[in-house]
């Protein structure tokens, strides 16, 4: 699943609600546990594989105006690497 949230909050909700449900119980992954390996489109590993113009034309402005790009990569790769899925 690639994910695309501002904050490192919000991208571990959204990380958090396609592996292992919805940790708020309130909508209707509620304990649904997807599995999905879970990336950020800011990742190098995505970013790789995406040809820089369309890259940047489609994410770089978005990804400049991030305030700690690091501590929002570090947030999907906790809940992906707690599932069992290395990236």
């Amino acid at each position: 699943m690639l994910l695309g949230p501002p904050t490192p909050d919000s991208s571990r909700l959204y990380a958090l609600t396609v592996t292992e449900g919805d940790p708020a119980w309130a909508g209707p992954l509620a304990g649904e546990a997807l599995g999905l390996p879970v990336f950020h489109v800011i990742e190098s590993e995505i970013k790789s594989q995406v040809d820089d113009q369309v890259y940047q034309a489609e994410v770089g402005f978005a990804e400049m105006a991030l305030d700690d790009p690091e501590q929002i990569i570090a947030a999907v790769r906790e809940v992906r690497e707690a599932g069992g899925v290395r990236g």
